[in-house]
């Protein structure tokens, strides 16, 4: 495994992002593992994970110039920490998200933050992909800003789980909007980190149990 996973996945270990036990994913599905974001809660943990995302935006994309957005509510501090991580490193790009609920009062709107110009690509930075729910979603949202387009979406972990049917959830959103699905580490990552550390025998099991039901083909 590269350095760089294995330290990720140390980091989301030592931030309590990564979780073993029993979860229910937005999908619905009964999983036995789960990423959460929003434990997240430090300056500096958050300006690590934002490091990452950077590192992984100028190894897929480069010096490319897009606009990031961060879905509410986890894919906001996400998408801010990647905009400083990437301005640090002389990449300085747009950022914003949306509300939860339309505000009708002020400035109203969905969106707060910098508004994407027709013409322009946005970049979605996204916790986790199980089923593909999540970004579906926030297709259906952006939609609503007319002559842009979606160019990439980056997740921390790619679960290798089906989507609606056989195919991968990250490969059917791939095939759906065309846009590539990039993760940091995906789920067979996280097994061999497991299994390198000793002592992990029932969370790997559990885990490679559930892929053998809902993973995808690889």
């Amino acid at each position: 495994m590269e350095a760089y996973k294995r330290e990720f996945i140390d980091f989301l270990k030592s931030a309590n992002v990564l979780k073993f036990g029993d979860f229910t994913a937005k999908s619905g599905r009964k999983i036995p593992y789960f990423i959460n974001a929003g434990e997240i809660k430090t300056g500096e943990q958050i300006s690590k994970l934002g490091e990452f995302y950077a590192k992984a935006y100028f190894e897929k994309i480069g010096n490319k110039k897009t606009v990031l957005y961060g879905p509410a509510y986890k894919g906001i501090s996400i998408a801010v920490s990647s905009a400083v991580a990437l301005s640090k490193n002389g990449l300085d790009v747009p950022f914003f998200f949306n509300r939860k609920e339309e505000k009708d009062h002020g400035e109203g709107g969905t969106f707060v933050g910098y508004v994407p110009k027709a013409g322009e690509e946005i970049v979605i930075v996204e916790d986790v992909i199980t089923a593909g729910t999540a970004i579906r979603e926030s297709m259906a949202i952006l939609s609503k800003l007319e002559g842009t387009k979606v160019s990439a979406v980056f997740v921390m972990v790619d679960r290798k789980e089906k989507g609606k049917g056989e195919k991968s959830a990250m490969k059917e959103v791939e095939e759906e909007f065309g846009f590539p699905v990039y993760s940091v580490v995906d789920v067979y990552d996280i097994i061999e980190y497991l299994e390198s550390e000793g002592g992990n025998e029932e969370n790997v099991d559990r885990i490679k149990k559930y892929l053998s039901v809902n993973g995808a083909a690889l």
